[in-house]
Formats: C-alpha cells, structure tokens, sequence
C-alpha cells in the first residue's frame, strides 16, 4: 500500500501481514490494492490473443470497461464483444444467456467485470458453454470436474468489497421463481487470473458497501468457527482474525467517508482474507440460511443477521474462537464484559451481542423479522437444509447437523426463530 496512505490510527503491521497472506494465497496470479489494472495487459496476454468481456453495471458506469477495452487494444488483444453480466444474484436464466451468448462468440478467454453476482454468472456460464448440459448437472461439490478438470480460461476483475468471488472455487446461482440459491463448488472455476484495484469502491453506495463487508466477516467467521479440530485450525485461525478486524476496524470508516482510500484498502483486503478463509473451509450455517432469503435480503445482510444466534448455538465448539474475536469486539468498544472472567455460553452471548451491536452502529437490522423476513421464510430455509445439494454447508458446522437424526428440528429451527425475535433464550444449549 502507498506509504501516503498510512496514518497513525491504522496498524501497519495488519496490513503488511494481510498483504503477505493474499501473496502467500494467490501468487503471482493474482494483482491487488494500488495500480492494480496496470497487470490487465499481462494478464491477459497470459491468456489468449481474443477476449469475450462479461461486464456488471459499475464497469460500465465509472468508465472502468471503457479503459479495459482501451487498454486490451492497446497490448494487440482483440475484444470479441462484450455482454452483460448477471444481475443481483445470478439468476439462472442470466447465466443461461450469457452461456448461450459466449457460444456465439469466437474467443481464447474470458474477462469477467464486475461484482460477485457478475463474476459468479461468469463462472457458471462458461461451465456451460465449454460442459454443456444444465445447471442442475453442476450443482454441489466436483461436478464440473467429473467432466473435466481443465480450468476455465478467465480473468477475473472485482469491483466490490465482499464475496470474493475472484479468488475462489465457489459460484452462487439463484433459481428465481423458488427464490432459492444453490451451489457450484469446484477447483475448475477458480479464475486462473484475477484483478481488484480496492480504489474502485470509493463510489460504491453505502449499502453496498455494508452488505459486502460484512459478506467478508460472515465468510471469515463461519470457516473458523467449523475450523475447531482440523489441521487447518491455525492457519485460518491467523487468516479470519485478520479479515474480521481489519473489517470491524474500517467498515464504520468507510461509510463515514466513502472516499476515505486507507479504509477501502483496509475492505478489500479484509474481504479477500474472507474469500482466502473459504478456500481453507467452508462456510455453513449463516450461509445456508441466507440462500433461502434472495427476495427479501442482500446476502452479505442475511449471514450477518443469522451469526449471531448460530454463534450462541455452536458456543461448546468454538470457545477459542470466541476468546480471540472478543478481543477485536472490546477494542472496538462493541464488548463491554471482562473477557476473561467469561467462558461457555456465556462468552457466546457476549460475542453474539458485541456483533449485535457492530451491526446497529452501521444501521443494519439485527433480527430477521426487523429485516422484512416472514415465517413463512423459516419455513423454506428449514426445507432448504434438508437439501442433498446443500448437505456441504451442515458438515461444515461446528457442531454438525444431521436432518435424519432430527437435527434440522432440533437444533435449527429454534435457533432460526431466535434470529426472527432476536430472543436468544430461544437457542438450544449443548453439552
């Protein structure tokens, strides 16, 4: 980071250490933070000689696709068309259109502009256009790659702090008339390339802003608390404290002054510290939860509501975890209790309720029914759990659910019903 940028107030030494992190991560494959776009021409280079751009609305609008373009014809790359990306999302019939449109097309890669939602329907169309098949073939763990491993040829450019999407094998795509998201989960969609210049979202609207970061905490939070016995517990350990402070720490910078530079550094690399977590575990219970509310809630927003209370439910298995992130919680003044005089349950309703209080300070609903969900809502998200398709995000839990065992019953819907009232009493407690 440019050394102009650093003041007195931000710990150099937390972003040098998530600097290192990223590289460690991605290599020389990847180009973030300051001057970022000056790789593009490399990168793409990399790749081919023929370009199909997949562009999102905050490329076009900034201006920023209309200097790729330039840029790209500058380094002799020719641009093959350019097709919008999906929308709000990934919608299904998006990532069939853009598949269809890509096959229309004569190109040796792809580069993808724009948020998660573009970079996801990126991934899933191009799955398509070079598998063939329905969406439904790919949907769960490995099935791109049981028709072939080869990696989709795809440069991958974020203009939003939040899912990552740039940096992992991960693909979220909606079915819009049952309003339920589902999963494609695969090494070959890990975009070979991939670019995030963090100064793009100085214009990025305040809820925008909230709803990606907090997308970045809920993935940092959610691999660690499932990390509890794995032999990658340190590392993710070391890998979502960091993105999780570095968000509590800039998150209430940034909407104070959307073109405060230092903090949307701090944003971008928090939040791709949240796309490196999942890339270690897997997020679960916050994550599946929010599959099932698309008509009603922004997905960075439906995990920040739900990992409070699942925080109070998995209390046994992450006592660890939450004496590390308490810290965070107390230096920010979120925290008030005396962290070490806590322990079980206890310490758990103290997190629980320092993140209650994070997302108060930023003007974020706090229980589901606050946020516009109904009961009938629960309802679809305790059939969405019992989903083969979705088995991966039960396993990933701390305390892993069982829906034969009645678990989904038992433990998850009084959980859910804690998230609707915001009445922890509601939660289970576990030995």
């Amino acid at each position: 980071m440019s050394a102009e940028l650093h003041d007195s107030s931000m710990s150099e030494t937390d972003f040098l250490r998530a600097e290192e992190l990223l590289k460690e991560f991605k290599g020389g494959n990847y180009a973030f933070g300051d001057d970022a776009l000056s790789k593009l021409a490399e990168f793409s280079s990399n790749l081919g000689k023929r370009v199909a751009i997949i562009s999102g609305l905050t490329a076009k609008k900034t201006g920023l696709l209309k200097r790729i373009i330039q840029e790209l014809e500058r380094a002799d790359i020719k641009v093959a068309g350019v097709i919008d990306g999906a929308r709000p999302n990934t919608p299904k019939e998006d990532v069939y259109r853009i598949a269809y449109q890509l096959l229309k097309l004569s190109w040796d890669f792809v580069l993808a502009v724009g948020g998660g939602s573009c970079l996801d329907g990126a991934k899933a169309a191009m799955v398509l256009s070079s598998r063939g098949g329905i969406l439904e073939d790919y949907f769960g763990v490995g099935k791109v790659s049981e028709i072939s491993r080869e990696q989709i040829p795809l440069l991958a450019i974020q203009t939003a702090s939040g899912s990552a999407s740039h940096l992992t094998k991960y693909s979220n795509v909606t079915d819009m008339i049952s309003f339920q998201k589902k999963l494609i989960v695969d090494n070959a969609i890990i975009p070979p390339k991939a670019i995030f210049q963090y100064d793009v979202t100085v214009t990025a609207p305040p809820e925008l802003t909230k709803d990606g970061a907090l997308d970045g905490i809920s993935h940092c939070w959610e691999v660690w608390m499932g990390a509890s016995g794995k032999n990658f517990y340190e590392k993710v350990g070391e890998v979502a404290y960091l993105g999780i402070k570095l968000i509590v720490e800039n998150l209430p910078k940034a909407l104070e002054n959307p073109e405060d530079r230092e903090a949307r550094y701090a944003l971008g690399l928090g939040t791709d510290l949240g796309g490196y977590s999942i890339m270690i575990g897997g997020t679960n219970a916050g994550h599946l939860g929010s599959f099932s509310l698309v008509d009603v809630l922004p997905h960075g927003r439906a995990c920040a509501i739900l990992n409070p209370y699942y925080t109070v439910l998995f209390a046994p298995a992450i006592q660890d975890q939450l004496r590390k992130v308490a810290v965070i919680f107390k230096e920010n003044d979120y925290l008030q209790e005396d962290i070490e005089s806590l322990g079980g349950r206890a310490l758990a309703e103290a997190v629980a309720k320092a993140m209650i209080a994070f997302e108060k300070k930023i003007g974020f609903p706090t229980t589901l029914r606050e946020a516009g969900v109904t009961e009938k809502h629960i309802r679809r998200m305790i059939a969405a759990a019992k989903d083969p398709q979705l088995k991966m995000k039960l396993q990933n839990m701390p305390i892993p659910m069982d829906p034969d065992a009645g678990d989904i019953e038992r433990l998850m819907e009084p959980t859910l019903y804690a998230a609707y009232t915001g009445n922890l009493a509601f939660i289970p407690k576990l030995d």
